[in-house]
C-alpha cells in the first residue's frame, strides 16, 4: 500500500509523478552529453593528424567505439549489483553524474595537452564515462519503475515519455556538438557535451530530495543485521578490487608496457558478454532463491535479452557505419550549406519526439479496449521494422557502387531508414524497460535493468566490428554490412514471432 505523502500519487507531470519530470531532465541531460559526444568519436580518432585528429585507421576506429558503447552498457551490471546491495538506487545516480562530469572535463583537457599526453587523457575520460554510466543508467530507469508501483499502462506510459526525454537530450546534443565538433573544433564539441552533463548532476543533487522524497535513498536489506553487514563489505571489496585492476591495464597501456589491439579485444569482449549473461541467468536459477514464478518471468528476460541484442546490433551501427556512410556517400549540400554529417544522428532522435507521445497514447487506447500485443509480440514488429530500414539502406549502397563511388545518394535514404528504424525502436526500448521492472524479482530489479543494457552492449559491440567496414576505397563491403544486417533482423522476427504464445503463457502471472 502506498501511502497519501509517497511520491508516486501525485500527477503533477502531464498526469504522472513530479519525480518523472526531474528523471526525464537529468537523463535528458546526461544523453545530451552522451550522445553529443559519441558521433564525434568516429570521425575523430579517424581524422588525421593534420586534422586534430588521431589518424587511426576505420577499422579501429569503428572497433574503438564499438567497444567504448559497449562497456558503457556492461557496467550497467556491476551498477546495479552495486546499487542494489550497497548504494541505493538515488546515490548511485548521483555518484555516477559526478564520474561522467569529470570523464567529460578529462576530455576536454586533452585538447590542451598536447598529442601523446591528450591521449592519456582522453582515454581516460572513456573510462570515468563509463564507469559513471554504469551506475547512473540502469537505477535512473529502475526508480522510474518504482514511481508506479501499481504498474499497468500507465507505467508503460511513464516509460514513453522517459524515453522521451532521453531523446530530446540526443537531438539537441548531436546537433549542438556536431556543429561544434565538425565545424569549429573536435575539443568545442566534446567540452559542450560534459557542458550538459553537468547540467544534469547539478538538476538531480538540487531537486532529488523535493520531487522523489524518501523514494529510492534505501535498498533491500537484510533482516538480520550482520549478514547485511557482510553482503554490502563483500560488494565493497569487489568494487575496490575491480577498480584497482581497471587503473592497473590502463597505466600499463598509457605506459607503453603492454599494446592494445582494438580489433581483437572486440572479438574476445562479444563472447566474454555473451558468457556473462549465461552464468548469470545460470546462477540465479541455481542459486538465487526463485520461487517457481519468479523462475519463469526471468525465463522470459533472458528470451527478451537475446532479441534485444540481435536489434542494438543493427541499431547500434548509427555512429559507425551509417555515420560514415553520412561523411562520405550522402550528398550534404543544402542551399549552399554543407549538413555536418554528426546532424544525421539525430535524425532518430526527432522521430522519437515526434512518436513517442503517439505510442504513450497507443498503449493506454488499446489497454482500455482489452487489447495488450505482448512484450515479444511488440519485439517481433521492432526487429522487422529495422529490417525494412536496413533494406532501404542496401538500394543507397548499391547506387554508390554501381557508380564506382563517383554519385553521392540523397539524404533521403538515411532519413527514411532511421524512420524505420526508430518505429522499432519504440516497440523495442521502452517496452523492454518496462518489461525489465514489471518481471524482475523485486531484490533483483537493479541487476535485471543491468541485464538489460548488457544486451544493448553486445550489440554496440558487434555494430563497432562490422561498423568500420564503410569505406570509399573498399565500395564492395558497404552493401554487404546492410544486407548481413537486413537478413539477420529478420530471421529473428520470425523466429521470435514463433515463440510469442509460450512467452505469452510464461508472463501470464507478471503484474
Amino acid at each position: 500500500m502506498t501511502s497519501p505523502s509517497h511520491p508516486s500519487q501525485d500527477r503533477a507531470f502531464f498526469g504522472h509523478p513530479r519525480g518523472l519530470g526531474l528523471l526525464f531532465m537529468t537523463e535528458m541531460w546526461e544523453r545530451f552529453s552522451f550522445y553529443g559526444l559519441r558521433p564525434l568519436l568516429v570521425l575523430f580518432m579517424a581524422a588525421a593528424l593534420a586534422d586534430g585528429g588521431f589518424g587511426f585507421d576505420r577499422p579501429a576506429a569503428s572497433a574503438i567505439v564499438g567497444i567504448y558503447a559497449a562497456s558503457v552498457y556492461l557496467a550497467s551490471l556491476p551498477g546495479g549489483w552495486i546499487a542494489d546491495r550497497w548504494l541505493g538506487l538515488r546515490r548511485s545516480i548521483l555518484i555516477g553524474a559526478m564520474l561522467i562530469t569529470s570523464g567529460h572535463l578529462s576530455i576536454g583537457i586533452s585538447g590542451m595537452a598536447g598529442a601523446g599526453v591528450g591521449k592519456i587523457f582522453f582515454f581516460l575520460g572513456l573510462v570515468l564515462i563509463v564507469l559513471g554510466t554504469g551506475l547512473l543508467k540502469p537505477n535512473i530507469s529502475a526508480l522510474v519503475g518504482d514511481l508506479y508501483p501499481e504498474g499497468g499502462a500507465r507505467r508503460d506510459a511513464g516509460f514513453s515519455i522517459f524515453y522521451m526525454g532521453i531523446n530530446t537530450g540526443a537531438f539537441i546534443g548531436q546537433l549542438v556538438t556536431g556543429y561544434l565538433g565538425e565545424r569549429v573544433s573536435w575539443h568545442w564539441g566534446f567540452g559542450a557535451a560534459g557542458f550538459g552533463m553537468l547540467c544534469g548532476l547539478l538538476m538531480f543533487w538540487l531537486k532529488a530530495k523535493d520531487m522523489l522524497g524518501s523514494l529510492g535513498q534505501d535498498i533491500v536489506r537484510d533482516p538480520d543485521p550482520a549478514v547485511q553487514a557482510k553482503r554490502e563489505g563483500t560488494v565493497r571489496m569487489y568494487t575496490i578490487a575491480g577498480l584497482a585492476v581497471l587503473a592497473l591495464v590502463f597505466v600499463l597501456a598509457s605506459t607503453g608496457v603492454i599494446t592494445l589491439d582494438p580489433q581483437a579485444i572486440g572479438g574476445a569482449m562479444t563472447f566474454v558478454l555473451v558468457g556473462i549473461a549465461v552464468a548469470f541467468f545460470g546462477f540465479l536459477f541455481a542459486f538465487g532463491g526463485l520461487t517457481r514464478d519468479e523462475k519463469l518471468r526471468s525465463g522470459v528476460i533472458f528470451v527478451l535479452f537475446a532479441f534485444a541484442a540481435i536489434f542494438w546490433a543493427a541499431f547500434e551501427q548509427a555512429p559507425t557505419s551509417l555515420q560514415l556512410f553520412a561523411n562520405d556517400f550522402t550528398d550534404r549540400n543544402l542551399f549552399g550549406f554543407e549538413i555536418p554529417a554528426t546532424w544525421f544522428q539525430s535524425v532518430n532522435s526527432a522521430f522519437i519526439i515526434l512518436f513517442s507521445p503517439l505510442f504513450a497514447a497507443l498503449w493506454i487506447m488499446l489497454a482500455k479496449r482489452n487489447i495488450d500485443l505482448s512484450s515479444p509480440a511488440k519485439f517481433a514488429l521492432g526487429l522487422a521494422l529495422a529490417g525494412v530500414g536496413f533494406l532501404v539502406m542496401i538500394f543507397a549502397a548499391n547506387r554508390v557502387v554501381a557508380s564506382g563511388g563517383t554519385v553521392l545518394v540523397s539524404p533521403w535514404w538515411l532519413i527514411i531508414s532511421y524512420m524505420f528504424q526508430t518505429l522499432g525502436e519504440l516497440f523495442v526500448s521502452p517496452v523492454g524497460l518496462s518489461s525489465m521492472t514489471k518481471l524482475a524479482p523485486r531484490r533483483y530489479v537493479g541487476q535485471m535493468m543491468g541485464i538489460w543494457f548488457l544486451a544493448t552492449s553486445v550489440g554496440n559491440l558487434v555494430a563497432g566490428l562490422v561498423g568500420g567496414h564503410v569505406d570509399p576505397t573498399k565500395l564492395d563491403q558497404t552493401p554487404l554490412v546492410f544486407t548481413g544486417t537486413a537478413i539477420a533482423l529478420f530471421g529473428a522476427t520470425v523466429i521470435l514471432a514463433l515463440m510469442i504464445v509460450p512467452i505469452r503463457r510464461m508472463m501470464a502471472t507478471a503484474k
